[in-house]
């Protein structure tokens, strides 16, 4: 149930299935109820906690959508695309989890790629084989190396150290594969030479809204004289002319428009005409002092441009610039509060690195955002993958109640001797047992299960080797779901987001992920374990 989401007989999914196996080994008394709460790691709980509330406000701040384009930025076709993906969702994935980035991108790069008339197949491929590659250079980049951090006592720094150059080999051997397997599909560039598209041309919101006739630009033409009018409705009459030529609808739009005009013009000259009548005010004059008054004449568009002059500022515009000042104020608001939740994710590292508590650190962080998120924490918290926590606790019970059986050790004492990590045979047939449990009883419970016998097997060769062996257990358990889509939950993310894309669906099969999922897989960890095993 953990690797096959649905089973025929009973779909009740992952969580359920591990929960399920828990509730087994108590009811059938494998496992006391005392052990199986003891058995429940709460320091993992709390740093998958932790690091899911950051990861959720770093979305909130814009995080993932800075990445997103900057996939795009200045692109210089296909490949270099590709290449772009690989890069920003390993090194996303190490920050921020593997499973969020597949989330969050998913989506926008099957967006680029229909927009530019691209294969999403290997974009989609090189987002999962990426992140899950990306993802295995921190304790925070995926659930199984958090567990290996905890149980291991590695630091951040001594773990991003042993792995982070094997990462980085690794995602441009992935990349390499990727173009040189998609080369000939890839080459397809949009629109050769000569066959640019013809349609219509597409004009962006801001150059439409711009060009707007709105009421303070028409009064304007209301406050001028009659005669005037002549030397305004000229140039909107050769303007509407020369916007006719390309469109038979906008010909005729612009022939009304003309008659309309020249019907107001004609208009406007009649009410002059027989109002223009000269209108006598008394206004004192200050060199008499006195009642003496002069007489003075206005004609009626004298008049009107006066009245106009005179009026106090429309509330409509008094409006507008407290709204501008409002919207000023609430950018730099959301400014400030993003640059908040930059630091504070920046601190967080920082903390890691210097090898402080990574559960503790990770809770404190994330109630540090959701105190000065100034808000109820509700929204918030209902994003959190409860599902996924709860999963944890199920599957520390089903494992500990295995190991109790004692067919674990049984099966470990006949590989034991002949996978140790001071040979090279011994380390090509443990990534061999690591990858195949990988991906038949999925990464967590493989590291649960081999964990402490690697490490136990290492730690009777030297203490160097046992810190050794633990990398090796997490290189290789994460590299090993990109063998098939069932292998890790990123993939089976990236496939389930592009199907459900609403206009960007895309059907990624087991056979085609498979297809390049083996031999990816099997380079990309054979080079990796050269470095591993060098540090």
């Amino acid at each position: 149930m953990a690797v096959f989401p649905t089973v025929p007989f009973m779909p009740v999914g992952r969580t359920a299935g591990s929960l399920l196996g828990a509730m087994l080994m108590v009811l059938f008394r494998v496992i006391s109820p005392e052990d199986a709460y003891a058995a429940i790691d709460l320091p993992i709980i709390g740093l998958l906690f932790g690091t899911m509330v950051v990861s959720i406000f770093l979305e909130r701040a814009d995080m993932f959508k800075y990445l997103g384009n900057l996939l795009s930025w200045k692109s210089r076709g296909s490949k270099d695309l590709l290449f772009r993906v690989c890069i920003v969702s390993a090194f996303a994935s190490a920050l921020f989890t593997n499973d969020t980035c597949c989330v969050v991108l998913t989506e926008f790069i099957l967006k680029v790629a229909r927009q530019n008339n691209l294969p999403p197949q290997p974009f989609l491929l090189a987002l999962a084989t990426s992140s899950n590659i990306g993802s295995a250079a921190t304790p925070i980049g995926n659930p199984q190396n958090l567990v290996i951090a905890v149980e291991s006592g590695i630091s951040f720094g001594q773990f991003l150290l042993g792995v982070f150059p094997a990462m980085i080999v690794g995602v441009l051997t992935n990349a390499a594969i990727l173009l040189l397997y998609f080369w000939k599909y890839l080459s397809v560039e949009k629109d050769q030479e000569g066959g640019q598209p013809t349609g219509p041309e597409v004009v962006a919101d801001d150059e439409v809204t711009s060009h707007r006739f709105t009421p303070a630009r028409m009064s304007h033409v209301s406050s001028l004289n009659p005669d005037d009018m002549d030397c305004v409705s000229e140039p909107i009459i050769r303007s509407n002319s020369v916007s006719t030529t390309g469109n038979e609808n906008l010909r005729s739009r612009s022939i009304n428009s003309e008659a309309d005009i020249q019907l107001a013009i004609k208009s406007l000259r009649a009410s002059s005409m027989s109002h223009e009548m000269v209108e006598v005010s008394t206004v004192p004059d200050r060199r008499d002092e006195g009642a003496s008054s002069r007489k003075f004449t206005r004609t009626a568009s004298q008049q009107r441009s006066v009245i106009i002059e005179d009026l106090a500022p429309s509330p409509e515009i008094n409006g507008e610039k407290e709204k501008e000042t409002e919207v000023a104020e609430k950018r730099w608001k959301v400014l400030v509060w993003k640059t908040a939740v930059y630091l504070i994710t920046l601190g967080m590292l920082i903390a890691l690195l210097m090898g402080l508590n990574m559960s503790w650190t990770a809770i404190t962080a994330a109630l540090v955002l959701l105190a000065l998120d100034f808000t109820d924490a509700q929204a918030c918290l209902e994003k959190v993958s409860y599902s996924l926590l709860i999963f944890f606790c199920g599957m520390f019970i089903t494992v500990d109640g295995f190991n109790k059986t004692g067919i674990p050790n049984t099966l470990w004492e006949l590989v034991e001797p002949y996978s140790r990590i001071d040979s090279a045979k011994g380390v090509a047939l443990l990534a061999v047992v690591i990858l195949i449990l990988s991906n038949v009883a999925s990464n967590v419970p493989t590291v649960l299960l081999l964990g402490t016998r690697v490490a136990a097997s290492a730690a009777s060769i030297s203490h160097g080797s046992e810190r050794k062996a633990w990398l090796i257990l997490a290189w290789v358990s994460t590299v090993a779901g990109n063998l098939t889509l069932l292998g890790s939950a990123a993939n089976l993310i990236v496939c389930e987001q592009a199907r459900r894309a609403q206009f960007f669906g895309y059907n990624l099969t087991f056979w085609s992920h498979l297809r390049f999922g083996v031999p990816s897989t099997i380079i990309v960890t054979a080079i990796g374990l050269l470095i591993v095993i060098s540090y």
